[in-house]
């Protein structure tokens, strides 16, 4: 059991990424590929899609990225850069790391009996051996991932919707115990399963939440003098329908509504589709017109209700994983 030990600071100091980390993202898509398709969790529509991409070719894709990224335990902590808002940013920030970091990261993958001169020089900082990991990084990320980028950024997005809302409706506390089933919030600790048994103090640092499309299970690394990570996996079982899916955290009605607008609606048109009261479809649509999840028009006597962007990423994410 990880059990995270929380301070009023840390209380005020959490926050989620505003993106995807493409970095980390691209590393545990690697993961993924190598553990096959019967391990893990269930396999989602993206990650099949992705093994059909690769089919076999992951070798020459990933190149160097297999001695750093094994199939399961210790992920090197340089792969992660959750501040960088794109990918060329990310392998840029990789590329800075210290030497001194680099060797102590290295130092925890599974030991190797004959570990390659590139990963060697990798260790020792070498420019060339950090050259050739930025190169390959890229290289798998442009073969591999970019064709299905935007939907792993549709469902980061509805992820971090779906916190933004928990967070207006319940406050700190609801946002700590819906993050993922099986976690316990019980002020000021938040326990999450796991095999490795840690107390965690955040010492009034704060918490970065990070929702990831690949990881399978949680990765959570410590940073001095900054706030700690916690990568998390997004919630992409839409398959039972968006309702259901988001109904424990938006409530049923109002998730069912916001599915509803796909297409503009007026009040009255939107309380026929969901099957409502008049006055429960308009009490719901300014719910989440407050979230920024929908956006409202006079037109003469009618109200017309219609999808945000940001409300749009959020269906985006519901028919990409459908």
């Amino acid at each position: 059991m990880l059990k995270l030990e929380f301070t009023d600071a840390d209380l005020r100091q959490i926050t989620v990424a505003a993106a995807p980390d493409a970095v980390l993202e691209t590393a545990l898509s690697v993961r993924r590929l190598r553990t096959g398709p019967g391990a893990g969790t269930r396999s989602s529509p993206g990650l099949r899609r992705l093994r059909h991409v690769v089919n076999g070719s992951l070798a020459a894709r990933a190149g160097v990225l297999l001695e750093v990224v094994p199939p399961d335990g210790f992920l090197p902590d340089f792969l992660l850069q959750p501040e960088a808002r794109d990918f060329a940013t990310g392998v840029e920030l990789v590329g800075q790391v210290p030497a001194n970091l680099l060797a102590a990261d290295l130092s925890e993958l599974p030991a190797s009996p004959r570990p390659s001169r590139w990963l060697r020089e990798l260790a020792s900082g070498d420019a060339a051996a950090r050259r050739t990991l930025a190169a390959d990084l890229h290289n798998y990320f442009g073969s591999s991932l970019a064709p299905m980028w935007p939907l792993v950024q549709a469902g980061v997005t509805a992820d971090r919707s779906l916190r933004a809302e928990t967070l207006l409706r319940g406050g700190i506390d609801a946002l700590l115990a819906t993050i993922s089933p099986g976690w316990h919030w019980q002020p000021p600790v938040l326990e999450i399963p796991s095999p490795l048994d840690y107390h965690i103090p955040l010492c009034g640092r704060g918490l970065l939440l990070v929702p990831s499309y690949f990881a399978p299970k949680v990765l959570l690394t410590w940073r001095p003098d900054q706030p700690t990570v916690l990568v998390y996996p997004l919630c992409q079982d839409y398959r039972a329908g968006f309702a259901d899916a988001l109904g424990p955290l938006l409530g049923r009605t109002r998730a069912a509504i916001l599915a509803a607008l796909r297409d503009p609606a007026t009040t009255t048109a939107l309380a026929e589709r969901v099957g409502v009261s008049l006055a429960s479809a308009s009490q719901h649509a300014t719910v989440l017109r407050n979230a920024g999840l929908v956006a409202t028009t006079r037109s003469g006597g009618a109200v017309l209700h219609a999808l945000t962007p940001l409300g749009a990423a959020l269906l985006r994410g519901d028919a990409a994983a459908g």
